[in-house]
């Protein structure tokens, strides 16, 4: 039997299943019965989003199959059901799943994420200690402060409804309560509320409250965030930050036509950051005013509405202990939205809207009653409705982990650009015009954003994971697609192409690079392909010869993050984290844009040794 029917393509197994790579996969041997290391890959699963472990593989994709599945079956329920070593069980009888296979039977078991009351799920009876959660390498143990963050956003009480002890409302900036009350009057002129005083209209609104447990009453976390001052921020709050940037200009040496963050120089409340903002966001867009009904204020369109709702969806979603700070930021072709804190919902909860889980309860109730938010759920469809009005490319969340943060794109690019039919009809000629819509939408989304996975198509065509998987698949086989990574870190692009290059990069995609930004000939190529072989042809290459590998690569050519890691083939993100950025730190790798290390497009070249002038030397 060949080494090829001895391994599997595991997409091929969850499409079998209707499962879809949406769900990160995990292979493990069970060739001695239940592996102890399951568990971690359970806690870990179930604390990211969700996945297969499929047992009776090895690592490497070669099927060992399992002898005694009703043994490792009943092991399983036993462990799961067990709460001295396992903290709850999210299974059913549907997620596990028996898959023949030539080289024997598989066991298929589907963790599902868990939903923000049940996490963090952990080993043993110690969440700190037994806590994992999952990143393109595998497993990692969480560290307190994640445990901490997921044990907060499981409590009942919100996080920004805690009463902050030795503060009071001489710690707001008045003006900015005035302020909200004015909004208020505008929007709703006959509410009760204005009719209370400054405390008064804080208890109504979450900004000050009474305990009932302990009869303890004040300022409330929301209440400050809200109307604080700046220097009162950062000392109850020592990680809050804001910051709004434009980028309106194709001067790369030129950072940006436009901020807003903590500099002293204004109140950095919420309040005061949302009114100073929310105006520049949309001031440039060349769009009709419309009216419809009591949904959008006079002047307002579909656009402008959900411009809005990303930019609230971002406030009052955030974690305020975690890192990074909430990040606003407006280019020429997109916005970008970015928050600190995970989803509290589920990938396909969001993308069906209708689901409201809210970090900040007492802020979103703050924005409800000036009219710039929803509760009912409906702001991620607020979104997709304004953006598909004008036919551009559906938004994008992604979320990040080490630290947590989500990631909204809001792209202002056709759908279906020309440019990139002329492309895509100039590579694959006649073939093209066999490719469906669906076809069509995949191939464009990797044409313009580098790459396209499950979820960015899900996103776009609203189709079941299983389906898209079929597509994609399909298309790999066809030699339309390259495959990178397996499961939810699965991505793919469109082949390597020496002769046909991108003139221009949108920079949509932060998990993608384009290929060959600068010209290679097809000679330079092919060497390059055989200095990679020994990186692609072993999975399990030491640091130390990886290192010597890019090394050569990138000796005699600026090479971006996307072409280095097509070329070895490994994971972008990955191949950035563990090797490009050491490498640059410790001087072993130059930056082709050092001043602008973030850039999209940055590229990478061996550092040279500094020259010796042979008089001086010694």
């Amino acid at each position: 039997m060949t080494m090829q029917q001895n391994t599997i393509n595991p997409l091929d197994i969850l499409a079998r299943l209707s499962w879809g790579e949406s769900d990160d996969l995990e292979f493990k041997s069970a060739k001695g019965g239940l592996p102890g290391s399951l568990w971690d890959t359970y806690s870990a699963m179930a604390n990211t989003r969700g996945g297969v472990i499929l047992l009776g593989v090895e690592n490497d994709g070669t099927v060992t199959g399992i002898r005694d599945t009703n043994n490792i079956k009943k092991n399983f329920w036993d462990t799961i059901n067990n709460r001295g070593k396992v903290s709850i069980n999210l299974l059913n009888n549907d997620d596990i799943q028996e898959v023949k296979h030539s080289r024997g039977i598989l066991l298929a078991i589907r963790v599902p994420r868990a939903a923000r009351y049940q996490s963090p799920v952990f080993i043993g009876q110690n969440p700190l200690i037994g806590t994992y959660r999952r990143n393109s390498e595998g497993d990692y143990h969480c560290t307190e402060q994640e445990v901490s963050r997921m044990l907060a956003d499981r409590a009942e009480e919100p996080a920004d409804s805690r009463i902050l002890e030795h503060f009071s409302i001489g710690d707001l900036d008045l003006p900015s309560l005035q302020q909200y009350r004015q909004r208020l009057a505008s929007h709703k002129p006959t509410h009760p509320w204005l009719s209370e005083d400054d405390r008064g209209l804080l208890s109504k609104v979450g900004g000050w409250r009474t305990s009932r447990f302990s009869g303890k009453q004040g300022l409330t976390v929301a209440g400050l965030i809200m109307f604080g001052q700046e220097e009162t921020l950062r000392e109850a709050l020592p990680q809050y930050h804001i910051d709004y940037r434009e980028k309106l200009s194709d001067n790369f040496e030129l950072r940006w036509t436009d901020r807003l963050t903590l500099d002293g120089t204004w109140t950095g409340n919420l309040f005061q950051f949302y009114i100073r903002i929310v105006q520049r966001l949309a001031a440039d867009l060349k769009l009709p005013f419309q009216l419809n009904g009591d949904l959008f204020r006079k002047g307002e369109t579909v656009v402008h509405v959900a411009i809005r709702e990303a930019l609230v969806n971002a406030l009052i979603h955030a974690d305020y202990q975690g890192q990074g700070g909430i990040v606003i930021e407006k280019y020429q072709d997109r916005f970008e939205f970015s928050n600190p804190g995970s989803l509290l919902i589920s990938f396909d909860q969001l993308l069906h809207g209708n689901v409201s889980e809210c970090r900040n309860k007492s802020l979103q109730t703050m924005f409800t009653m000036i009219g710039a938010a929803e509760k009912a759920g409906s702001g991620v469809d607020k979104i997709l409705m304004g953006w598909n009005s004008q036919h551009w490319r559906s938004p994008m969340v992604k979320e990040q982990m080490q630290p947590d943060r989500v990631l909204w794109i809001l792209p202002m690019i056709s759908l279906i650009p020309d440019e990139s039919l002329v492309r895509l009809k100039t590579r694959f000629k006649t073939e093209f015009s066999k490719f469906n819509n669906l076809e069509i939408q995949a191939l464009v989304t990797a044409d313009i954003e580098g790459c396209v996975d499950n979820a960015r198509m899900r996103q776009i065509a609203n189709k079941h994971s299983a389906d898209i998987t079929k597509l994609f698949q399909n298309l790999v086989s066809r030699g339309i697609l390259i495959q990178d990574g397996q499961g939810r870190w699965t991505q793919y692009y469109l082949p390597s192409k020496p002769d046909s290059l991108h003139k221009k990069d949108h920079s949509l995609h932060k998990g993608c690079q384009f290929l060959h930004k600068e010209e290679i000939s097809g000679d330079s190529w092919d060497v390059l392909i055989s200095i990679a072989q020994l990186a692609k042809l072993n999975k399990r290459l030491s640091p130390k010869k990886m290192e010597s590998v890019i090394l050569q690569l990138c000796q005699n050519h600026w090479l971006t993050r996307r072409q280095i890691s097509d070329l070895v083939q490994r994971n972008s993100e990955s191949m950035r984290s563990r090797f490009l950025a050491p490498m640059v730190e410790h001087g072993l790798l130059q930056l082709r844009y050092p001043n602008n290390p973030n850039r999209t497009d940055q590229a990478y070249r061996t550092k040279s040794e500094p020259k010796i002038d042979a008089k001086n030397a010694p």
